[in-house]
C-alpha cells in the first residue's frame, strides 16, 4: 500500500516538472476516471487551472482565439447544450410573439420538460426559455415543428447551420439532446456554435436569466423556471449559457462570463466538477490573457518597390488578437511580399501578407494591399529590393 502511495505522489511530481504549454493542457489520467492537470510555471507562478473535464476549450468570443484546448476535437454527446442550436433556428427563422398549438409528438416527449400537452397553445418566447432555463424536451421538439414544419426537416436545418458557422465535428439527429450514438459534437464546435449565438440579443438575453415565468395562452396558466446554469449564482462574471446532463454525456456545460466589455466562452464535457471546471477556467483567461491591437484596415505596414517608387502596402482588415500576457512582449512581424505580379498594378491587389509570429509559430497571418495604382516598365531594382527587405524581415524575426 505504502509503494502504490508513493508511486502517485512521484507521479503527480512529474508531472508537475514537465509541465506544458498554457495555451494546451497537459492531462494523465490515473486510476477509474480521475483526470490531474498539470501546470504552467510564470513568473513563478502556477497558472493553469485545474480541470475535470474530459474536453474542455476556452475560446474568447471576439477575436475567435482559442485559449484552452483539452481533447477540444475529440467527439461526444453534447446532451442538453443541444438545445443552443434550436433556440438560435428558433429566433432566426419565428417571432417569439407568435403562438404555436402543442402537438402530440411535443407533449408526449419525456425525461426533462415544461410539461406540454397536446393542444396547448403558447408563444414561441415562452417556449425558448422553456428549453433554454427549464431545459425542457418537450418545449425542443415544439419549437422544431413550428419553426420547419417536422422535427426532421428543422434537423436537417441544424446540420446545416453547424456547418455554415465551422461546427464540422457536429451531427444533431434531435433537437434537444436526447441520446444518440449518431448525435454528437465537441467542445471547439459548441464554442463557435455559442460565438455566434451570444451574439443574437434576445438570446444573451435569456440565458442570462436565474428565473423567469412561462406563461401559456390556452389553458390560461403559468409556471416558475430557474435556470439549470448553477454558475450563474457562484461566479459573479457569468452571464449564460446552457447546462446538459445524460448518462452517456456525463455533466456538462456551456458557459460565459463578461468583464470590462471583454467575453469569454468556456464549454465543459463530461466533467465531474463542470461549474468548478469553468470558473477556473474563466477566470483564468480574464487573469492572463487579453486582447491587443496590433492595426487597423487601411493602416500602412509598409512597402513595395517598383523601379524607383514605392506603393504603400496596407492592412486588409483590423488585427486583433487574444494571447497570454507573457507571449504578447515576444511578439515579431514580418512582412511576406509576393515576387510574382501582374501589372500594372492597381489599387486593392494583394501584393502580400503581413505576418505576427510568437517565436516560430505563426499566429496571423492579413493581406496586404495596394494602396493606389501602380506602373512597373522594368522592375529588377524593385524585385532585388523586395528579396533584401525580406532577408532583412527574415532575420529579424529569428532574432
Amino acid at each position: 500500500m505504502k509503494k502504490k502511495f508513493l508511486g502517485i505522489i512521484l507521479s503527480l511530481l512529474t508531472m508537475i516538472l514537465t509541465a506544458g504549454s498554457p495555451l494546451y493542457a497537459q492531462n494523465t489520467r490515473l486510476s477509474g476516471e480521475m483526470i490531474v492537470e498539470t501546470s504552467n510555471l510564470s513568473s513563478g507562478k502556477w497558472t493553469l487551472p485545474y480541470v475535470t473535464a474530459h474536453s474542455a476549450v476556452l475560446l474568447d468570443a471576439e477575436t475567435g482565439e482559442l485559449l484552452y484546448d483539452r481533447d477540444g476535437n475529440v467527439q461526444r454527446p453534447p446532451a442538453s447544450t443541444t438545445k443552443i442550436m434550436t433556440a438560435i433556428l428558433a429566433l432566426e427563422l419565428t417571432e417569439p410573439e407568435e403562438i404555436t398549438t402543442v402537438s402530440e409528438k411535443a407533449g408526449n416527449v419525456g425525461e426533462s420538460s415544461i410539461y406540454l400537452d397536446k393542444g396547448d397553445k403558447i408563444k414561441i418566447g415562452e417556449l425558448l426559455e422553456g428549453a433554454l432555463l427549464s431545459s425542457g424536451n418537450d418545449a425542443c421538439v415544439a419549437l422544431a415543428e413550428n419553426t420547419a414544419g417536422s422535427q426532421d426537416e428543422f434537423i436537417r436545418l441544424m446540420n446545416q447551420k453547424a456547418a455554415s458557422l465551422g461546427a464540422y465535428r457536429t451531427n444533431f439527429v434531435n433537437p434537444n439532446g436526447l441520446p444518440d450514438p449518431n448525435h454528437y459534437s465537441t467542445a471547439f464546435d459548441l464554442a463557435i456554435i455559442t460565438r455566434y449565438a451570444m451574439n443574437n440579443p434576445q438570446f444573451a438575453e435569456i440565458v442570462s436569466q436565474k428565473y423567469s415565468v412561462i406563461n401559456f395562452e390556452e389553458p390560461r396558466k403559468s409556471q416558475n423556471a430557474k435556470n439549470t446554469n448553477k454558475l450563474l449564482w457562484n461566479y459573479p462574471l457569468a452571464d449564460g449559457v446552457k447546462t446538459g446532463t445524460t448518462n452517456a454525456a456525463g455533466k456538462c456545460l456551456v458557459a460565459s462570463a463578461s468583464k470590462d466589455g471583454r467575453r469569454l466562452i468556456c464549454v465543459v464535457l463530461n466533467a465531474p466538477d463542470r461549474f468548478g471546471d469553468a470558473r477556473r477556467l474563466l477566470q483564468w483567461g480574464f487573469d492572463y490573457t487579453e486582447i491587443i491591437e496590433i492595426g487597423k484596415k487601411g493602416d500602412v505596414a509598409g512597402n513595395f518597390p517598383i523601379s524607383d517608387t514605392e506603393i504603400p502596402l496596407v492592412l486588409s482588415k483590423d488585427i486583433r488578437l487574444c494571447l497570454e500576457k507573457d507571449t504578447i512582449k515576444g511578439l515579431k512581424m514580418q512582412i511576406n511580399r509576393r515576387t510574382e505580379i501582374d501589372y500594372p498594378i492597381k489599387e486593392g491587389d494583394i501584393l502580400g501578407h503581413y505576418q505576427i509570429y510568437a517565436g516560430d509559430k505563426l499566429l496571423k497571418e492579413v493581406p496586404l494591399l495596394a494602396q493606389h495604382d501602380g506602373e512597373n516598365p522594368d522592375n529588377l531594382p524593385g524585385r532585388v529590393r523586395i528579396f533584401v527587405d525580406d532577408l532583412l524581415d527574415f532575420f529579424a524575426k529569428k532574432g
